[in-house]
């Protein structure tokens, strides 16, 4: 069982940054890939990005590129999702999940995980 708690959400201008961090209890994260979704309201849930266990493959949503990065430090448990240049559209819980063993980026995107966070609410003004 892995428990996964999500910070570092509050409310930014438009341009400005935040960076989300998602703290997984439990000694194997590192056999975790991870991923970051959100949900506006009204809004089905969206994927933003995801990471391998080692780091070595990462994937982001065509609307975060550039803007968004995702990392990983295995030794802390935590998964960071550094925001930049955020927008009034990027304002939204964001969620962490965790999926264990072989999978697929294709799976990590779609929101194939074995657990999920209770999620922390980012609000971008204009």
């Amino acid at each position: 069982q892995v428990q996964l708690v999500e910070s570092g959400g509050g409310l930014v201008q438009a341009g400005g940054s935040l960076r989300l961090s998602c703290a997984a209890s439990g000694r194997t994260f590192s056999r975790y890939s991870m991923g970051w979704f959100r949900q506006a309201p009204g809004k089905e849930r969206e994927f933003v990005a995801s990471i391998s266990w080692s780091g070595g493959i990462i994937h982001y949503a065509d609307s975060v590129k550039g803007r968004f990065t995702i990392s990983r430090g295995n030794a802390e448990n935590t998964v960071y999702l550094q925001m930049n240049s955020l927008k009034p559209e990027d304002t939204a819980v964001y969620y962490c999940a965790a999926k264990e063993g072989p999978t697929t980026a294709r799976a990590l995107a779609l929101g194939e995980y074995d657990y999920w966070g209770q999620g922390t609410q980012v609000t971008v003004s204009s």
